[in-house]
């Protein structure tokens, strides 16, 4: 019975470090393929790079409302030509609060701090809550659910809450 229990034992540890491990390659590929990507997107004002991170028939929910039309990808185009023409940097910084991650989809929360500098120096800083959702299309990861909201509880997001981004991203 003891040897039994030891066998049952040793499955189950193999197991959730299979698991454990097999969710970590997955959470670095959509690192590579998305979050990377829309970093340097949004950094460099690049929208077609940053809309290139989306799938098809996304879902952006924002305080604003509801858009199941992809409104938001002509909008990210005219914002960030806005932005260049007027000089304004843009520096993004996100954390994650959870992943939970299979091998076809990926729900992932965290924060955000957008900072935006006008040519004359003066700088805006910003706040937020996202929640995600990305699909494996045809081997490449997309969002597919993007929701962003600058309130935690009713409240504004502050520097304070941000501030309690782990060291892991």
């Amino acid at each position: 019975m003891k040897n039994f229990l030891a066998v049952i034992f040793i499955l189950v540890s193999y197991v959730q470090t299979y698991t454990q491990s097999k969710s970590d390659s997955i959470r670095y590929e959509i690192d590579k393929q998305v979050w990377q990507p829309f970093h340097d997107a949004f950094e460099n004002l690049n929208a077609t790079a940053l809309n290139n991170t989306y799938g098809k028939d996304v879902i952006r929910v924002t305080p604003a409302g509801l858009d199941t039309r992809e409104l938001f990808i002509q909008n990210n185009v005219n914002r960030f030509n806005k932005n260049k023409a007027e000089g304004v940097k843009i520096e993004l910084d996100f954390w994650f609060e959870s992943r939970d991650t299979d091998t076809t989809t990926s729900y992932e929360v965290g924060f955000f701090r957008i900072t935006s500098t006008d040519a004359g120096g003066n700088a805006q800083t910003h706040y937020g809550q996202f929640h995600i959702v990305l699909k494996l299309m045809d081997g490449q990861w997309k969002i597919v659910q993007d929701y962003d909201t600058p309130q935690l509880n009713g409240r504004k997001i502050t520097a304070e809450d941000y501030g309690r981004k782990p060291s892991q991203f």
